[in-house]
């Protein structure tokens, strides 16, 4: 069977992440949620994604299709639902379709099918802040996905260790001289990545291949580094999605990062307001502030943003793709695309100047800068423009 993911309706709920990528293309817990997917249906995926990512996340669509809800995570129950859809049948959670059997170039129309109710407990990404708030759940869920049957590199002995048993090193994981505390969650730590001296880490936490948690950092539960990542300070239930750099002192609490982000030193995120109320994040669906009736919610930036030495961050901000921050003072709770400056005020970051930068970060891990690349990031800034109207004015 062919199957291919689509965004659904939260994709923009998830912006900025989903300003470069498909839903599926999210990380949360170990995998991302294409790769929890694959791992669980035994197969490739596509995806039914915004018209300027389709060059880049193009859809292969075959004679025979099953559609599937990317906002949802895989479960054993719900796979084995999917795996034996029939033509004109989709699994429906309450009102909202998960999977549904589709051909070529087939009307969907839901009034016709033949809906199944799935009703057991299931994991939805549909808004920002799910990321990091549902990420413990996601980390232990693909750790027994990813380690069943089989049998951990060994710790080096120079570690000071707490259930070993919970811990996973994959080969070429490097560390020694650090705390590993398993007790409260799983530990896994993938291909050649490297936890260096001195580091205290509590789990569920999950070093992704070829990221470094460097000297004397503190990293507590519900903490996920991607791939190519590197990190130190302290860090309390947070999201990298991967190829980027929180490298110095500062914490981040309650926070997703994208790709090619940079944190400079000592940059530090509110993740509790001063009288303990419930924050309110932006949103770009409702172009303003929302509630997420979460007391904890630190820093939401989209990929290829950057920030300055002593960079501190509201509770519950969001940062859009391509911002660079600096200077002294708090920026403001929303900094859209593309914008330039701090608390003394932004200017537009010009694309030219952008993409200067990006090239160059993104060559530093062997990365190519495509063409696709860049008229996803052009059209991002041209679609964000009105965001940024009054730097102009």
């Amino acid at each position: 069977m062919n199957y291919i993911l689509f965004d659904g309706s939260s994709r923009n709920a998830l912006l900025p992440f989903t300003y470069t990528r498909p839903v599926a293309d999210i990380r949360i817990g170990i995998l991302t949620i294409r790769e929890k997917w694959e791992k669980y249906l035994s197969s490739t995926t596509s995806t039914v994604t915004e018209d300027y990512l389709s060059d880049k996340f193009p859809m292969v669509e075959l004679e025979e299709n099953v559609m599937i809800n990317a906002s949802y995570l895989p479960t054993q129950n719900l796979v084995n639902l999917i795996g034996n859809l029939k033509p004109m049948q989709a699994v429906f959670y309450k009102d909202e379709p998960i999977a549904f059997y589709t051909k070529e170039e087939e009307e969907v129309d839901f009034d016709s099918f033949e809906v199944i109710q799935y009703n057991y407990d299931v994991i939805t990404v549909k808004n920002t802040w799910d990321i990091f708030s549902k990420n413990e759940q996601s980390i232990r869920e693909d750790f027994d996905l990813l380690t069943k049957d089989r049998e951990s590199q060994p710790i080096p002995a120079s570690n000071n260790i707490i259930a070993p048993e919970n811990i996973f090193l994959e080969e070429g994981a490097i560390l020694e001289f650090a705390t590993l505390n398993a007790s409260g969650g799983p530990i896994y730590i993938g291909k050649d990545a490297e936890i260096m001296e001195g580091s205290l880490i509590r789990g569920p936490f999950v070093l992704c291949d070829h990221a470094t948690v460097k000297m004397g950092a503190k990293i507590y539960g519900g903490t996920t580094i991607g791939p190519y990542s590197k990190v130190g300070g302290e860090i309390s239930n947070s999201v990298l999605f991967g190829y980027s750099n929180k490298g110095h002192d500062g914490f981040i609490g309650n926070t997703v990062i994208g790709e090619w982000c940079n944190l400079g030193a000592d940059t530090n995120t509110s993740n509790l307001k001063n009288n303990y109320a419930p924050v309110r994040l932006w949103s770009y669906e409702q172009e303003g502030f929302a509630k997420t009736g979460l007391q904890f919610c630190g820093l939401m930036m989209g990929d290829h943003s950057k920030c300055g030495i002593n960079t501190m961050f509201n509770t519950g901000t969001v940062v859009g793709v391509n911002a660079n921050i600096f200077g002294s003072g708090f920026p403001r709770n929303f900094v859209p695309s593309y914008s330039w400056g701090g608390s003394s005020g932004f200017t537009t970051y010009l694309t030219k100047k952008a993409f200067e930068v990006a090239k160059v970060v993104m060559a530093r891990r062997k990365v190519d800068f495509t063409e696709e690349d860049g008229k996803i990031l052009t059209h991002i800034f041209e679609d964000t423009q009105p965001w940024r109207k009054s730097y102009d004015s």
